[in-house]
C-alpha cells in the first residue's frame, strides 16, 4: 500500500464513526496520483468540516506527502448515496427575522466594537 493511501486511511478512520465504511482507491496516470475516497453518508460532515476546512487540511497533507515522493496527489471525495438530502426527521430552525434598520445595525456593531476596545 502506498504511503499516501495508508496515511489517508489512518486519518479518515480516526475521524469517522463508521470506519468500516471507508473505501479508498488509488490510481496513477500522467497527471499524478488520484485518491478517491467514499465514506458513510453520516460521516460526510466530519470529513468535510466547517466550510470545508477539514477536507482542505487533508488535501494539504496529502500534497506534502506527494512532494516527498515527487508525485502530485489529488483527493476526490465521493458523495455517498442519498447525499445532500436532509433526513425527514430533521427540521431546520428558521432564522429570526431582524426588525432592525441598517443604521441601527451599524450603530449596534459600532457599540460592540467600542465594548471590545475596553477589554
Amino acid at each position: 500500500m502506498a504511503d499516501d493511501k495508508a496515511f489517508l486511511e489512518y486519518i479518515v478512520k480516526a475521524l469517522v464513526d463508521n470506519p468500516n465504511d471507508v473505501k479508498i482507491d488509488r490510481t496513477v496516470d500522467e497527471m499524478g496520483v488520484l485518491i478517491t475516497m467514499t465514506v458513510n453518508s453520516a460521516d460526510m460532515g466530519k470529513i468535510i468540516g466547517r466550510q470545508g476546512n477539514t477536507a482542505k487540511a487533508i488535501r494539504t497533507l496529502l500534497r506534502v506527502i506527494g512532494m516527498k515522493n515527487n508525485a502530485r496527489v489529488n483527493l476526490k471525495i465521493n458523495e455517498p448515496e442519498g447525499g445532500r438530502i436532509m433526513p425527514e426527521h430533521t427540521e431546520r430552525a428558521e432564522a429570526p427575522v431582524s426588525t432592525m434598520s441598517a443604521s441601527e445595525a451599524s450603530k449596534s456593531v459600532d457599540a460592540a466594537l467600542e465594548d471590545l476596545k475596553g477589554i
